[in-house]
């Protein structure tokens, strides 16, 4: 995987009003599509703003009371429809919001993840971080709140943490607008398979687990020939997840 960070700025050619513009609301005729995620106050919505501009077109996730927020911006020439999705700490579906987020990034397909973190609390992020490589193989991790963990004095190994994560990182201060350049350009070249991402998934996984898991897999993979991670619902109906379970037996996954 390509762990280098761009350093193109808002001055370079990548970034003149030619080559982003925010759409607000509009989000038709998209060439992408792009999910947000993160834990609550990790500053996801600021991320959303500084990406789309400040408008939101909101409402009810089909069948849920949880809200959800639409924009797009386009980038050299390229439509993205960028979807935020409920913050949260887990996907392992205990509640609404979670199984909402879940459903999305597996079900929905986007072609990138944004996951958005709190630098001043990055190892109680990772949880979630970890739980979405899981699931997709195309994500960028925004290293927000950048300028309160200077003030904090927090340091982090960027190169070290896109190594071990296998995603691209990019430091961030979204209510500054630093890094936004930089993490827009990673989206694209994520999008358009310039970056190839190769994240961390479970090693290491017990014996009679893994054959376990191989079993159902080749199973799910015979009965859903395009099912999205085969491998990771496998887990997850070895564990009873009763929303997969519901999900497999109405077709959702197809």
């Amino acid at each position: 995987m390509e762990t280098k960070v761009n350093t193109a700025c808002e001055t370079c050619s990548h970034f003149n009003k030619e080559g982003l513009k925010k759409l607000g609301i509009q989000t038709d005729n998209f060439d992408f599509v792009v999910a947000l995620a993160g834990n609550p106050n990790t500053g996801k919505s600021t991320v959303f703003n500084a990406l789309t501009g400040l408008r939101q077109h909101t409402g009810n996730w089909p069948g849920k009371t949880v809200m959800r927020a639409e924009g797009g911006f386009e980038y050299n020439t390229d439509k993205y429809k960028l979807v935020d999705l409920p913050g949260t700490y887990s996907l392992l579906s205990t509640s609404e919001d979670e199984a909402t987020a879940r459903d999305f990034i597996l079900f929905g397909k986007p072609d990138v993840t944004i996951i958005v973190v709190d630098a001043n609390r990055l190892e109680r992020n990772l949880n979630l971080v970890l739980q979405i490589l899981e699931i997709t193989d195309k994500a960028v991790l925004c290293l927000n709140l950048m300028d309160e963990a200077k003030r904090n004095k927090v340091e982090i190994d960027v190169r070290t943490l896109s190594k071990d994560l296998g995603i691209p990182v990019v430091p961030a201060s979204a209510r500054f607008n630093q890094g936004i350049p930089e993490l827009i350009q990673t989206v694209s070249e994520i999008a358009s398979g310039q970056i190839v991402c190769k994240p961390h998934r479970i090693k290491n996984v017990p014996e009679n687990i893994e054959k376990a898991v191989k079993t159902l897999t080749a199973e799910i993979e015979k009965e859903f020939p395009n099912i999205p991670n085969s491998r990771w619902i496998a887990f997850r109906l070895l564990e009873g997840d009763k929303e997969i379970i519901k999900a497999l037996k109405s077709g959702e996954f197809v």
